[in-house]
């Protein structure tokens, strides 16, 4: 992108609603504050962060397994895990222009963002959490929560786990799902919503190796981020301080990304003791110590835990791939997103229509193989190249009327826009396929 040229917040949201990646939630009803829907392209790709997500924890440490918890928690889990007594925010509304904010980003003696009065409510504490009530009758036994975040499904069902996939400690639980915060003021697209996706791996371990472990996770987080063609110079780790720890952690680190609003945590990557274990043991009076053969002791697991969230990271990724360059006196929008997060791997266009038989059956034979690919006929080569590299495309490759003789295509590459001519035998190889 040119220097002088950058990407605000709202272009981006205009960008996905334009290109079909992301939607204002019932926007025909006025739309529904801090929840998205994800369209074709942007399905495609958030399916291609998870499974990328997935392969990055893959280690010489310890197994990874995976979980898929419910959405739904009884009241005494969240009771267990300090989420009902104690996931707050501190909330003020504004006497002048009735506005609801959240205590602890701004100063309040400033006035308020939106009417510059200073005329203020007391601060309360406001419960995040979505609650409701199972079944038809209203009892305490029958109240239920959304979950927060994904992590105590983990916790919960540590034992189960532990049992059922015969692995041994040191070894990671992930998962990947939705979670549910009521946020008082969500904010800034995808980066703070009430409805939101985590990808989160609980890594058990003893207590002695913690410390290491949380070193070696840092690293390798960090390398994923690398992997994804993420700019270094944007990322950045944060040490949290003793008074920003959370009650169950003994040390933290924010990865941060330079988004235009600022350093902001794309993953946070904590030892969290044994605090979740411990606590559900004493809640449910279940047992969940481990034993140690070598040492004929039992002892209650360490955690060391990584959680990014998909859609944040979805939406570090769209920042940091755009760009704007001039070809033949023209600006070009461009996605140079890493090939394994693109959503359409290769675009297949015939020169005319006259063509579109041959094309289309290349279309399918790549289809077929389960390659996310796109055929596009419409507008001038040059507005099909556009459009594509709009969307972030790798790779077009267009049939003509040579190819019928040679049986060779011309594929251009979106980044540096150079065309090969290649015979259509060799596209898997070339393409890495």
């Amino acid at each position: 992108m040119p220097s002088d040229t950058k990407l605000t917040l709202d272009a981006l949201v205009s960008f996905c609603k334009r290109r079909g990646f992301v939607y204002q939630s019932s926007d025909i009803y006025g739309g529904l504050n801090g929840v998205y829907d994800f369209g074709h392209l942007g399905t495609l790709m958030k399916r291609n962060i998870r499974d990328l997500w997935i392969q990055s924890l893959r280690n010489k440490k310890g197994e990874i397994v995976q979980l898929e918890g419910s959405l739904l928690g009884p009241e005494a889990v969240w009771e267990a895990s300090v989420h009902v007594p104690g996931f707050h925010d501190p909330m003020v509304d504004c006497k002048e222009c009735k506005k609801r904010f959240r205590a602890d980003e701004f100063d309040l003696k400033k006035g308020c963002p939106s009417c510059g009065k200073n005329n203020w409510t007391d601060i309360r504490e406001f419960n995040m959490m979505f609650k409701t009530q199972l079944g038809a009758m209203e009892n305490a036994s029958s109240t239920a929560y959304l979950r927060p975040e994904t992590a105590q499904a983990i916790f919960i069902n540590f034992k189960n786990v532990l049992s059922t996939s015969r692995v041994k400690i040191p070894f990671g639980i992930a998962q990947m799902g939705k979670a549910f915060r009521n946020e008082i003021t969500p904010k800034q697209f995808l980066f703070r919503m009430r409805e939101f996706e985590q990808m989160e791996i609980e890594w058990f371990c003893k207590g002695s190796e913690a410390p290491e472990d949380l070193a070696f996770w840092i690293e390798h987080r960090l390398l994923f981020y690398k992997t994804l063609g993420i700019n270094p110079d944007k990322i950045r780790i944060r040490e949290h301080e003793s008074d920003e720890l959370a009650h169950y952690s003994t040390s933290c680190v924010d990865v941060e990304y330079e988004f235009p609003f600022g350093w902001k945590e794309l993953e946070g990557i904590a030892h969290r003791g044994n605090f979740d274990l411990t606590q559900h043991s004493k809640h449910s009076g279940k047992d969940l110590n481990v034993f140690d053969e070598e040492t004929r002791e039992s002892y209650i697991p360490h955690v060391v835990e990584a959680s990014v969230g998909t859609d944040r990271l979805f939406l570090t990724l769209l920042f940091d791939a755009y760009h704007e360059d001039e070809i033949e006196n023209e600006t070009r929008v461009v996605l140079k997103l890493h090939p394994a997060i693109a959503p359409i791997k290769i675009a297949f266009m015939p020169l005319t229509k006259k063509l579109e038989e041959p094309t289309k059956a290349l279309y399918e034979f790549y289809a077929q193989k389960g390659i996310s690919v796109q055929y596009d006929v419409s507008g001038s080569i040059g507005k099909r190249y556009r459009r594509q590299d709009e969307i972030g495309t790798p790779f077009c490759i267009t049939y003509d009327f040579e190819s019928e003789q040679d049986n060779c295509v011309t594929i251009r590459n979106r980044d540096t826009t150079l065309q090969e001519r290649i015979a259509i035998e060799k596209l898997p190889e070339y393409l890495g396929i």
